[in-house]
């Protein structure tokens, strides 16, 4: 079986039992509801305690469960530019205000990126009489450049000067 049959499999699943991905989440638990859906939808892993619950959940074999419990070719599966038009719209966010974002970040910090590794997210619901607003949170750990063969009085990393 392959990964993305996995995540066919667990969708099916899903809408047969009419669970909702609160329902998942609440019943797996361990860690961001963003990363036990994703890790259902192929783009994470489950640590093994969490695959576990989530074969138990669904009824997966053994190693159905395993393969929750390997690391993933993230993104593959996903077309560029996006075509679903939410994902679009993330995707938007970046071309546009990416180069922003970019200028802020290294002015506040220096010469790097932001981890999407060691990273976090969260979302919520604000009503709102307009028509309820979607909150999404990140932050990351900011990772500087390394100047590797930096001679003596040259900075080895790209923080802030």
């Amino acid at each position: 079986m392959k990964r993305e049959q996995l995540t066919e499999k667990i969708l099916d699943i899903k809408r047969e039992k009419g669970l909702t991905w609160k329902q998942i989440c609440d019943e797996i638990g361990g860690m961001s509801p963003v990363l036990v859906v994703g890790a259902l939808l192929g783009q994470h892993k489950l640590v093994k305690p969490l695959a576990k619950k989530a074969a138990a959940l669904f009824g997966l074999s053994a190693s159905e469960e395993a393969m929750l419990n390997e690391v993933p070719y993230r993104g593959a599966g996903t077309a560029m530019p996006p075509t679903d038009p939410l994902i679009y719209r993330f995707y938007e966010l970046v071309l546009v205000n990416g180069p922003a974002w970019k200028a802020l970040i290294e002015e506040e910090f220096g010469d790097g990126i932001m981890s999407a590794i060691d990273f976090d997210m969260t979302m919520e619901r604000l009503p709102n009489e307009k028509g309820d607003r979607v909150k999404i949170g990140m932050t990351g750990k900011f990772l500087p450049f390394k100047y590797y063969d930096n001679e003596q009085g040259i900075p080895a990393y790209g923080f802030k000067e």
